[in-house]
């Protein structure tokens, strides 16, 4: 994973998919059994957060992955 700060409040990170991965399915855990003492607002943003990730991910599997689509000339590279 790699951290990178854009502005003040704003920073940018990069994942292996399965580092993301995990985090997604932390708060999904977290989301769905959290205690009584965790705020319930604590829970609609961690939840919106969610909802926007997946949304983003409903995005990236409506797009081709950059290069062309996986199995082009029937390896998953540019045809030579």
């Amino acid at each position: 994973m790699e951290l990178e700060r854009i502005r003040p409040t704003v920073l940018r990170a990069t994942f292996h998919a399965y580092e993301l991965a995990s985090l997604v399915a932390a708060a999904r855990y977290v989301v769905d059994t959290a205690p009584d003492d965790v705020p319930a607002e604590s829970l609609a943003q961690l939840g919106e957060l969610l909802a926007d990730y997946d949304r983003q991910l409903h995005g990236l599997s409506a797009a081709p992955p950059p290069g062309g689509p996986a199995g082009a000339g029937g390896h998953g590279r540019e045809p030579v």
